[in-house]
């Protein structure tokens, strides 16, 4: 069983402490707009989506590069569509 408050709080340290400015914008930007809509399930792919490298994460976002390390999930699909 998780706790979700503490999920929420490790998920939005790593999104805007990230290493590169603009992913700190990108991921923080949109973890803080969506984060209260996940189920636990959701959270969790998103957890597993923020403590990707930058630059995979980049390449498919910014890019647009098809990647099989990131899954097709509501959570990828919610941040591919997301703009700042």
């Amino acid at each position: 069983m998780i706790n979700k408050e503490i999920l929420k709080k490790q998920i939005i340290y790593r999104s805007i402490h990230r290493g590169t400015k603009e992913m700190d914008l990108l991921l923080g930007n949109f973890v803080k707009k969506h984060i209260n809509e996940f189920n636990d399930a959701e959270l969790l792919d998103l957890k597993k989506l923020i403590y990707m490298d930058d630059e995979v994460i980049f390449d498919w976002y910014i890019k647009r590069n098809q990647n099989d390390v990131i899954p097709k999930t509501k959570v990828s699909t919610m941040l591919k569509n997301f703009k700042l």
